[in-house]
């Protein structure tokens, strides 16, 4: 019988000894496989998972392993789950936790911090010292669920109270997973760059953070929003998602029509979601002098970067980790208020059991793909297309 000292269940949520995940073997191999149920210690809770939705870092976590890091390396064949974009509801409670109530649905966000090392203490928790050394035996209190300790491609997973975000009755299992990539957006946005209104903005890339990036800054005021990209079918996206307009960098140079549509000069702030090799180049020649550059994409290789450029033009530039700060609450509550619809970039929902063909989906963007989600309860027991 599930049980663990101090740990609160109730019969309204019976909890099963073991469950179904989805283990990473080799690369680009997931299994399915029985593992037992986690039980949350001091602090945590036991969350049933709903529905997760798959982003590119899973992808490249199955593929090729970072930024996944377990036990200090790569994390193939050390029975590892991935899949960090999970919603779910509480279904037990860590000893002395009473910050949230069995049977509440809630949201969650990758990282907890250590608590401890100067990072975590300076609320840099995406940037904890201890990144990586709590599976299995070795404990730091640290953890980034789906990258450094289990993740969401299972029934259930154990969070840190810090990484549950509460959501209303209203709002969808699909759009709950979504927060966390609002939360990326506006971590960037809010706490690394000094958003305010009025102040302009260029996006490059519309995957999901750079659609939502549109979301999030059109939410905050800024003016205008520009959105660049490969893909008509995104960049309308982002125009219904708030963008004041659009650029597809396949008909015209993207640093002139920036300029262009800017009244002839740079913009404020531009956040980098495409990783593509000149993006950096690109965004610093976007930004007027002073402005600010937010990197919010893992790119493939060495990136070459005009230094002189950002020392010349007093160019700020900086990176980003996941949804830091507890962006994902100020996210949350946009999203609960119906500031934008983030459904929007919910393109395919899937069964648990059907993970496989999910990622097929996400990773060759059959019929267009953008953010595909796997549901783990009987609602999506058979393939649905999201409307």
């Amino acid at each position: 019988m599930y049980s663990g000292p101090g740990v609160k269940t109730s019969p309204d949520f019976p909890i099963p000894d073991t469950m179904k995940a989805w283990v990473l073997g080799n690369p680009g191999e997931l299994k399915r496989a029985e593992k037992p149920v986690p039980v949350p210690k001091r602090a945590e809770v036991l969350v049933r998972i709903d529905a997760v939705a798959i982003c590119a870092t899973d992808l490249e976590i199955i593929d090729h392993g970072p930024p996944a890091s377990i036990l200090g390396g790569m994390p193939f064949n050390k029975n590892f789950t991935p899949g960090h974009e999970y919603m779910g509801t509480v279904a037990a409670l860590g000893p002395g936790v009473d910050e949230y109530k069995i049977g509440q649905r809630v949201t969650v966000e990758i990282h907890a911090g250590c608590g401890q090392c100067k990072r975590c203490r300076e609320g840099m928790y995406t940037s904890c010292h201890n990144y990586g050394l709590n599976y299995g035996d070795v404990d730091k209190g640290h953890r980034a669920n789906g990258f450094t300790t289990d993740g969401g491609f299972c029934e259930y997973q154990v969070n840190a109270i810090n990484t549950l975000v509460a959501i209303p009755d209203a709002m969808s299992d699909e759009e709950a997973t979504l927060v966390v990539t609002a939360g990326t957006a506006m971590y960037g946005l809010t706490e690394l760059g000094g958003l305010v209104a009025g102040e302009s903005v260029v996006v490059t890339g519309p995957g999901p953070i750079g659609l939502l990036g549109v979301a999030v800054a059109k939410a905050m005021g800024a003016y205008p929003v520009i959105l660049t990209g490969t893909r008509d079918n995104r960049l309308k996206i982002g125009k219904e998602l708030g963008a004041d307009h659009v650029v597809n960098v396949r008909n015209e140079d993207a640093v002139e029509a920036v300029r262009r549509l800017n009244g002839g000069k740079g913009v404020d702030y531009v956040v980098e979601c495409s990783g593509a090799p000149n993006a950096v180049n690109e965004a610093i020649r976007m930004v007027n002098r002073g402005g600010k550059v937010c990197l919010a994409a893992f790119p493939h290789g060495e990136t070459p970067v005009d230094v002189a450029h950002i020392v010349r033009n007093n160019i700020y530039l900086y990176g980003i980790r996941g949804e830091g700060k507890s962006a994902t609450h100020r996210a949350e509550a946009f999203m609960s208020q119906k500031r934008f619809d983030a459904t929007k970039i919910h393109t395919h929902t899937f069964p648990l059991d059907d993970l496989p063909t999910a990622i097929r989906y996400a990773k060759d963007r059959v019929d267009d793909a953008i953010k595909v989600v796997v549901k783990a309860k009987g609602a999506a027991a058979h393939r649905v297309a999201a409307e």
